[in-house]
């Protein structure tokens, strides 16, 4: 994986700007800790910074092939799965290779098919390809939106990058924040409407859209969607069909010329993919290496409920002995735990989830001693419904996002000045409402299966996005590439049309793939009832951020102020957030998260030097 920064400026000349190339690529320098390099050409500057997984002596970016009489030129973000499939068919139509590495695959392939050439990759991407002849840039991002991509139009320039830092680096771009910004900060975040960048005039491009920017202007386009079909299969052979997709992603994803290894928490997810790499590694006579992460003291303080059932690190233990990995149990202080709120905000460029994106970033510092590539389970909860709110009537019925109904606990502590010149209600209500806008509908499907569709859809597009966002952004800050098989847009594509009687098969959430896993994981482990990603219930945690959100309450110079209660923030530190009982975003997120969510947000206001335009 690697980070790709570029500029398009029809009427400058761009070969003397190498500079700014090099500060937007440099300011992600963690994505890419193995090579730089930059390219010019008179209209264009492209920048690369590159984590090397693949042909360390061909691979590298910017990659430039000359063919017939134009001449093409890539930035790419990414890994292909189907790499050298595409490359004995490019190969039978004639085409030659100067490296066995899938960005010169992916370069050849527009070459040969154009955009049209998205249709064959199976991978996780994001690019930019310059064409010399026709004078346009094409941007492209992998069809689940696992590799970011963002872009901004502005004083006629195109300007794109991996990061929303790559973008603010330039100098054309100020880092300012209007209502739309702050209502997708206070009122959706830590998750984030789909193609918005939050800071005014910055994008993202969307999962399976793709982009062409010439002297004609801007057209962005989705080259893959859902596509609401019938679904055929009976129960046992969609089973199969599952266990045979997931199979073949995951030992796809196990390519690499550098070390592999899992992420292994002991649940379903995580467990299925260790099971499948582990037997993989032992047919080659090799061992794989796992990696589990939980917090000091943590089994003293844990408490059983509806989102997180029971704790981890009984099963981490039983199912790694069990598959006979080189298991790697990796702890977190508390007070790590919360001194790294700031590092995963000047990460993300956002706020994010508070200490679940602040703990995976020390997890992925620690896993890179020992590898550069890890697989991980995300993703499969949104595909086969794996969620309590999947289930919850309260849910169900809500006319709003599943996974955060108490937006009025997050509007208490915003102050009454923002709350009477924006309708943060409105905002979420209307994006809510666009987003099943988009639902491909299938004709003379019941209603309660057609809601069904609807909520898979909405986790899919806003929930998933927000957990690969942080996946993304905390892995490569550590020079660590994670690869998600759940997101092989096949096995998306297939589960879209399962009906839900087979995904909750048995009465159980992820019944089908529990199914599907027969034989692969031990009964006990594969029935197991879903566990989150573990936080910590130590109080001492909650004591630690109360007391650095009472610094910054005292601070009269803290941006935070601005848009605060200061009352109610205060009730919230006194309180320790005790009252908030109902997590306001996803599963683990109650008190004490919010608290580090205020946190991250004076954070962001200070790094960023954010411009408030309200």
């Amino acid at each position: 994986m690697c980070g790709i920064a570029g500029w398009i400026d029809f009427e400058r000349n761009l070969v003397d700007e190498d500079k700014i190339a090099a500060d937007m690529a440099n300011t992600m320098s963690h994505r890419g800790p193995d090579a730089y390099g930059v390219w010019l050409k008179n209209h264009v500057a492209f920048s690369h910074r590159r984590l090397i997984v693949v042909d360390p002596a061909g691979g590298g970016q910017p990659m430039t092939k000359v063919w017939g009489e134009n001449e093409y030129t890539i930035v790419y973000n990414g890994e292909l799965y189907n790499t050298e499939d595409i490359r004995a068919e490019l190969k039978l139509l004639g085409y030659t290779f100067m490296s066995y590495s899938d960005t010169e695959v992916l370069l050849t392939s527009y070459i040969e098919w154009g955009p049209d050439c998205l249709d064959r990759l199976n991978g996780i991407f994001a690019f930019g390809i310059w064409d010399e002849r026709n004078q346009r840039l094409f941007m492209a991002r992998d069809r689940m939106g696992v590799k970011p991509l963002f872009y901004t139009v502005k004083n006629g320039s195109l300007i794109f990058a991996s990061e929303i830092k790559g973008i603010l680096a330039h100098p054309y771009i100020e880092p300012v924040i209007d209502e739309t910004g702050l209502a997708e900060v206070l009122a959706i975040g830590p998750g984030r409407t789909p193609g918005q960048g939050v800071f005014k005039g910055i994008k993202e491009l969307r999962p399976g859209q793709a982009l062409i920017y010439s002297r004609d202007g801007l057209k962005v386009w989705r080259y893959w969607s859902f596509k609401s079909i019938p679904h055929r299969d009976d129960f046992e052979t969609t089973a199969a069909k599952v266990r045979e997709l997931v199979v073949d992603s995951v030992k796809r994803q196990l390519v690499s010329d550098v070390p592999v290894c899992t992420f292994l928490s002991g649940g379903l997810d995580s467990s299925a993919i260790t099971a499948i790499a582990s037997k993989a590694y032992r047919d080659k006579g090799s061992i794989l290496d796992s990696y589990s992460v939980d917090y000091v003291d943590n089994e003293k303080y844990f408490k059983s409920g509806d989102f997180q059932p029971d704790a981890d690190f009984m099963w981490v233990d039983r199912v790694s002995h069990c598959l006979g990995t080189n298991h790697h149990k990796v702890y977190i202080s508390n007070s790590d735990l919360a001194d790294a709120l700031t590092d995963a905000v000047r990460i993300r460029d956002l706020p994010g989830m508070a200490d679940v994106d602040s703990s995976l970033l020390l997890f992925c510092r620690e896993i890179k001693k020992g590898a550069t590539v890890a697989l991980s389970g995300e993703c499969a909860d949104e595909i086969f419904g794996g969620y309590p709110w999947f289930r919850m009537k309260e849910a169900l019925e809500a006319d709003t996002f599943p996974w955060s109904l108490s937006l009025d606990e997050r509007l208490k502590v915003i102050s009454s000045g923002l709350r009477e010149r924006i309708d943060f209600e409105g905002y979420v209500r209307d994006r809510y409402k666009e987003t099943l806008n988009e639902v491909p509908q299938l004709e003379g499907e019941g209603p309660e299966e057609a809601g069904r569709r609807r909520l898979f859809y909405l986790n899919i597009n806003w929930f998933m996005q927000t957990l690969l966002d942080r996946k993304d952004r905390m892995s490569m800050a550590s020079g660590l590439e994670v690869r998600v098989p759940y997101c092989d847009h096949r096995i998306v594509e297939y589960v879209w049309n399962v009906p839900w009687d087979m995904k909750f098969h048995g009465g159980r959430e992820k019944g089908l793939l529990r199914e599907a896993l027969k034989g692969i994981l031990p009964d006990d482990v594969r029935l197991r009832k879903k566990s989150p990603y573990p936080k910590t219930h130590n109080p001492q945690y909650t004591s630690i951020v109360k007391m650095k959100l009472k610094s910054i309450m005292d601070d009269s110079a803290s941006p935070l102020l601005q848009i605060v209660d200061t009352g109610a923030v205060n009730n919230l530190i006194d309180t320790g957030g005790e009252y908030i009982t109902r997590p306001w975003y996803g599963q683990l997120m109650t008190g004490p998260q919010m608290m580090a969510y205020l946190i991250q947000v004076d954070a962001w206001l200070k790094e960023n030097k954010v411009i408030i335009e309200v």
